[in-house]
């Protein structure tokens, strides 16, 4: 199974926990759980919205979820420190929660491809990049 950020990650049927920050709407957590992955947003996790991003990395170290978010901390403490160990960050900027989820639509699959390692980074953007180790 999949795991994502507070959303999960998938494999040819998502099958990932995947928890998803706040900056992330629920909407994609409803998209990915209709894919047949396992989604949790991050006012699903006991603290909700006050979950700080080190309680966030190491729930999903745990559970070997995926981590999405925005948030540019997350970036920065994958490379340093290598937590959380799969993260998907979206640098779109704002963009529609329908333009969001078609750019998740577009990329399940090499979602599910790169779950496989055991550290990933999947920046997704105007250029997409991606780290696996």
């Amino acid at each position: 199974m999949p795991r994502c950020w507070y959303q999960v990650v998938l494999s040819t049927k998502l099958r990932n926990e995947l928890p998803l920050r706040r900056s992330i709407p629920i909407k994609l957590s409803k998209f990915l759980q209709s894919k047949g992955h396992s989604a949790r947003h991050v006012n699903q996790l006991p603290a909700k919205w006050h979950t700080n991003d080190s309680e966030i990395c190491a729930i999903a170290d745990q559970n070997q979820w995926i981590v999405i978010s925005k948030d540019e901390d997350f970036r920065a403490s994958f490379l340093l420190r290598r937590t959380p160990r799969k993260l998907i960050r979206v640098s779109l900027g704002n963009i529609s929660n329908d333009a969001l989820i078609e750019l998740f639509s577009e990329h399940l699959a090499l979602i599910g491809d790169i779950d496989k390692n055991q550290f990933f980074y999947l920046e997704l953007g105007k250029i997409n990049t991606l780290y696996t180790f």
